[in-house]
């Protein structure tokens, strides 16, 4: 057993060309063959440590699961499964992890699993039972979940952090969510966020995308951490936390301006595909630089015009798409997307994507028109009322809106708007914004003092995580209805279903005729100028 243990402990820490070379001598050794089949006679009267740890031995380095060696051990296994101790118990769970199914791996796994559950109380050591959480995987019994749960949390005040970087890891292979495990792990790597080594970083932001986790604070400190040793981070490290960050819809902004002027500074690392992706994460996130924006716009502009003649049809849209959302129009590209377009080759008819990246090249096109230098504003708009029904996430505003305004006639509700937009709720004002005015009045005669209120309630989603700051798609939608004329107030949903019926009253006339009239005074002063 020491034997078979400290070859694997060598083995296991060489290159995996190291490894073929060695694994091929360790095989045709003829001491190896002996001490096989000295395992093989012996394996009975093995003390189960020496068993279990031969065992994973022996499979790790390679031997084929089908022999008469591997299964011999098995079987053993399950004979003394009652007499292994916690320790035995969690090296077992991490070799049978790793093999395929067949028929003594799927009785020991069973046999595991009911010996896991009687002796639960018993373990108090994080590290084996996070190792159980991680082995015995996501097909656990719910039950089993949280059974391992509480006993992760009668030993959390024991958490080092080392086995917080492993809790993490176990839940997202048990494909569980605890917070309260959660919550003290993020506490125990934002106490030690120095320590943590780069790929860990990723993998921690990634536990939390799988398990649909949002922590601000976990996230804010490791980007202050990577923002803060940025000139020790090569580009592409930077690249994929900030790809990471775009995934949990959590904007890192400082980190994000500060990897805006490395961009502008040294261009050359960008490749297509690092291109795409630095696209992708601005667009989504909604991160215009504070400092030198069209110099930004222009470098990326031009990375993606170098790329165009080997760039596939998918990836211009894509990245035409990005720079569209951001509000920059990429000239060179989007010619020859449309050549593109007018041929039918953009889209096959066929595509498995097909309805995606229409709506994509809709959203170009729209760009491509409203955010165009020489667009203006039109006088009138045309509207269409959709329905006079709302759904059920939007009665509590319509009854709010009637208790604040009196009459039905005072707004339009379900309006449908050119370039496919939509929006809940349109109310007009005054040209002090202090005044609701109703409907039917303001509507065969378009007055250009009348100021249009668009009143959007969106999911917190469609938010970058912990702000009110809208993601891509929400920002271009919010100015390209102030470029048809339309003051945009934007409501998250579910806080607002979360307040009294008062509270919702008093929230709206704040945004109505407060807010809106400082918003409406600066507009007009925009315009005169």
């Amino acid at each position: 057993s020491n034997c078979l243990t400290t070859a694997w402990r060598l083995f296991k820490h060489m290159s995996e060309e190291q490894q073929r070379y060695e694994k091929q001598l360790i095989f045709e050794h003829p001491a190896f063959i002996k001490l096989c089949q000295q395992l093989l006679q012996d394996s009975r009267r093995m003390t189960r440590g020496d068993l279990v740890f031969s065992l994973h031995a022996i499979v790790n380095l390679g031997v084929p699961q089908n022999t008469l060696l591997v299964q011999t051990l098995l079987r053993v296994c399950q004979e003394k499964l009652n007499q292994l101790d916690n320790r035995c118990v969690s090296v077992l769970a991490t070799t049978l992890s790793g093999m395929d199914k067949d028929k003594n791996v799927s009785a020991l796994q069973a046999g595991l699993q009911l010996l896991v559950e009687q002796r639960i109380s018993s373990i108090k050591d994080i590290f084996i039972l996070q190792n159980l959480m991680k082995c015995l995987g996501k097909d656990v019994p719910v039950f089993l979940k949280k059974k391992l749960e509480m006993a992760v949390l009668k030993e959390i005040d024991h958490l080092t952090f080392p086995n917080a970087l492993r809790v993490f890891s176990a839940l997202v292979a048990m494909n569980y969510c605890s917070y309260p495990i959660l919550t003290a792990c993020s506490k125990k790597i934002q106490e030690n966020v120095h320590d943590v080594p780069f790929r860990q970083l990723i993998l921690i932001l990634e536990a939390c995308h799988t398990l649909q986790y949002r922590n601000v604070k976990l996230f804010s400190a490791l980007a202050d951490y990577v923002n803060s040793t940025a000139c020790l981070w090569d580009k592409r490290q930077i690249i994929l936390f900030l790809s990471a960050c775009e995934a949990l819809g959590f904007q890192p902004s400082e980190l994000m301006e500060i990897f805006a002027e490395k961009v502008t500074e040294d261009p050359e690392f960008l490749n297509l595909k690092n291109l795409l992706i630095v696209l992708r994460v601005y667009s989504r996130l909604n991160y215009v630089p504070r400092v030198q924006k069209h110099r930004f716009f222009e470098t990326l502009q031009s990375c993606l015009n170098k790329c165009l003649p080997q760039i596939s049809d998918t990836e211009l849209l894509k990245a035409a798409y990005s720079l569209c959302i951001l509000g920059y129009l990429p000239h060179q590209a989007l010619d020859e997307l449309l050549q593109k377009d007018s041929k039918d080759e953009l889209i096959p008819s066929d595509d498995l994507y097909k309805e995606q990246k229409e709506m994509m090249l809709r959203c170009v096109k729209t760009c491509m028109e409203l955010d165009s230098p020489s667009f203006t504003k039109p006088a009138f708009v045309e509207t269409e009322n959709l329905s006079s029904l709302v759904s059920l996430n939007l009665r509590k505003a319509q009854e709010a809106l009637i208790q604040l305004l009196g009459d039905e006639n005072m707004f339009r509700q379900n309006v449908q708007l050119p370039y496919k937009y939509h929006i809940d709720f349109e109310i007009r004002v005054d040209s002090e914004g202090k005044k609701v005015l109703p409907i039917t009045a303001t509507d065969d005669h378009p007055d250009p003092s009348v100021q249009r209120l668009a009143l959007l309630f969106v999911p917190l989603s469609a938010f970058c995580m912990g702000t009110t700051h809208p993601q891509g798609k929400l920002a271009m939608k919010k100015r390209h209805l102030n470029k048809l004329g339309y003051h945009v107030i934007l409501i998250p949903n579910r806080k607002f279903q979360e307040m009294t019926n008062e509270d919702a009253v008093e929230f709206l006339k704040g945004k109505i005729y407060l807010e809106n009239a400082s918003s409406f005074s600066e507009a007009t002063g925009q315009d005169n100028n």
